[in-house]
C-alpha cells in the first residue's frame, strides 16, 4: 500500500509541474519578463553545468589524459555546430564516447 501511496504523489507533483505554468499564466495574461528572461539564459545555463559536472572526473595528468571526454566534447560540439540538433549531436556524442572508453582506451 506504501508503494501505491508513492506512486499516487510522484504522479501528482509530476501533473502539477506540468500544469502549473499553464494555469499561472495561461489565457490571456501577459508572461512575466522575469520568466521570459529565465527561459532565455536557463538552458543555455544548465548544458554549462552539466559539461561541467561531466568533466569534473577528468584527470589531465594521468593516463587517458583526458582524451576520450575532449574527443567526446569534440563531437557533440561540431556536430551540433554542423546540423544544429541537440538531441542528434548528443545522442551521437554519447555513443562515440562510450564506444572510445569501452574499445580504444
Amino acid at each position: 500500500m506504501h508503494d501505491v501511496w508513492m506512486i499516487v504523489v510522484i504522479a501528482l507533483v509530476t501533473a502539477g509541474t506540468r500544469f502549473l505554468p499553464f494555469l499561472l499564466f495561461g489565457g490571456k495574461k501577459k508572461t512575466p519578463e522575469l520568466i521570459t528572461q529565465l527561459g532565455k539564459v536557463l538552458p543555455c545555463a544548465i548544458m554549462g553545468m552539466l559539461v561541467v559536472y561531466c568533466m569534473k572526473d577528468v584527470r589531465p595528468l594521468q593516463p587517458p589524459y583526458g582524451i576520450p571526454e575532449l574527443l567526446g566534447c569534440a563531437a557533440v560540439a561540431l556536430l551540433h555546430i554542423w546540423k544544429r540538433n541537440s538531441l542528434l549531436s548528443i545522442g551521437v556524442g554519447t555513443v562515440f564516447y562510450m564506444l572510445l572508453v569501452q574499445l580504444v582506451f
